[in-house]
């Protein structure tokens, strides 16, 4: 076959580094071809000719994700947008950008911070992540207990549709409701319903450098309560996470910084005021400890160890079996609920026997459970689905959700069969099929077959 498009590419040896992002255990093709678009009209020639050649099409950012999403097929397309990656303007009288999808979290960040602005929405892959792929995904982050996940800023998008056309949908305003909200509708849509090439989002007023203070407790339900109480007293932290023993113990062995490894859990807490009555809170809910972050730099330091969490998890998993690999869980639940989903995954894991290490973003209720399998083992494998499941189904009879962040991908098609239910899976496929009718766009993606 003919692919006459620019930048193609179709070495054998390159197109293996596109296969797959970085969820464990999902399957994974071989493209046909890559290509790696600089403008919207080279996205359009793309989809186009893969329409004229009845070709699918993955799109793709930096492949930073963990549900499988960005998992090419066999013989398909591979629209790579990292080479779009232009911050195109930063308005700080409208507090606006317009960006590329292929832009790096990070370095959005750091440009709107020149003009006095902030970009709340920063996932732990903030640093490789694009901003599309933070769309593409509804990203949050461990600012998002107070300003909210990647929705929240997004007023427009550039997008191109299966077949070709290009929309315009949402505004540079900060008020507007003319029509059904179309670009809420692409957010979080993982690539099944169009490309995104362009983004147009909000910001914030740059604000002081929150006060920083680290809880240990004698178990991670401790840590749990302390949360709920920390809501129900009204405070408002700007950040709130949870680390368990394993996953202390994990980032001090990838990077020693002087953690307590003997500590249960810690509740990492950032708040512009209010941080001496989140103290008591935790003391009343049975924190052995708490330290508060005496500058900047070490509280940077702390948010720095929250942000090594996953590699320190993979070099674990790695450390215990020859062919370690972890299956993440993305779970949330209400915040009372979260002790009880906390307790449940500790006897998840001891009743299998399994190592299991929970991080995640305590204020928002939303856990990452690290299952460590080893690859190489079926029973292994074949075991860490279970304690998967296990906890996704209690984590929904406590009324959560099967992903607060990562979204759907290959990994969680059945989980949101189950949460959506008939009626809200069946709407959910119609929007598809009129968007998508030849359901080229990310096939086998989201929606179970």
């Amino acid at each position: 076959m003919t692919i006459d498009l620019p930048g193609v590419i179709t070495d054998p040896d390159l197109l293996k580094s596109y296969r797959r992002d970085e969820a464990d255990l999902c399957e994974a093709g071989t493209p046909l071809a890559v290509i790696r678009p600089e403008s919207t009209e080279q996205v359009v020639e793309a989809v186009k000719w893969a329409n004229a050649n009845n070709v699918k099409i993955v799109p793709q950012g930096a492949r930073t994700g963990l549900a499988g999403g960005a998992n090419a097929i066999d013989g398909c397309l591979v629209i790579s947008m990292v080479n779009m990656n232009q911050i195109l303007e930063v308005d700080r009288s409208n507090r606006i950008a317009v960006v590329q999808p292929g832009v790096i979290n990070a370095d959005l960040s750091r440009a709107v911070i020149k003009e006095g602005l902030f970009y709340p929405p920063d996932p732990g892959s903030w640093e490789t992540s694009t901003i599309g792929g933070n769309v593409a995904t509804n990203a949050g982050g461990m600012c998002c207990v107070k300003y909210g996940v990647t929705t929240e800023y997004v007023l427009g998008l550039e997008v191109v549709l299966a077949d070709g056309r290009v929309l315009k949908t949402g505004r540079k305003t900060p008020k507007g409701v003319a029509g059904y909200d179309l670009t809420r509708l692409f957010v979080g849509s993982e690539g099944t319903l169009g490309i995104i090439t362009e983004i147009t989002l909000s910001l914030k007023p740059l604000t002081p450098e929150p006060l920083t203070l680290v809880a240990v407790f004698p178990s991670t339900s401790a840590a749990g309560d302390a949360v709920n109480r920390i809501f129900t007293a009204g405070l408002a932290p700007s950040l709130l996470e949870l680390i368990d023993q394993v996953h202390l113990r994990a980032i001090e062995a990838y990077q020693p910084m002087g953690l307590n490894v003997e500590a249960k859990a810690v509740l990492l807490a950032a708040a512009d005021t209010g941080l001496d009555r989140i103290a008591e809170l935790a003391t009343a809910a049975g924190a052995s400890e708490i330290w508060q972050a005496t500058d900047a730099v070490e509280a940077a330091e702390l948010l720095q160890a929250r942000r090594r969490a996953h590699p320190a998890m993979e070099k674990l998993a790695l450390s215990m079996h020859e062919h370690g690999g972890l299956i993440i869980d993305d779970i949330a639940v209400p915040r009372t609920r979260l002790a009880e989903l906390l307790d449940e995954i500790e006897a998840i894991a001891a009743k299998h026997e399994i190592t299991v290490g929970v991080v995640g973003h305590a204020g928002d209720g939303n856990l990452h459970p690290n299952i460590v399998v080893d690859r190489g083992s079926e029973q292994s494998i074949a075991k860490g689905r279970k304690v998967f499941d296990e906890i996704m189904e209690f984590g929904l009879a406590l009324g959560g959700t099967c992903t607060g962040e990562h979204g759907v991908g290959l990994l969680k098609r059945d989980w949101l069969a189950s949460e959506l239910g008939e009626v809200g899976l069946d709407i959910q496929r119609r929007i598809k099929n009129a968007l998508d009718p030849g359901q080229i766009l990310n096939p086998g993606k989201v929606l179970p077959s």
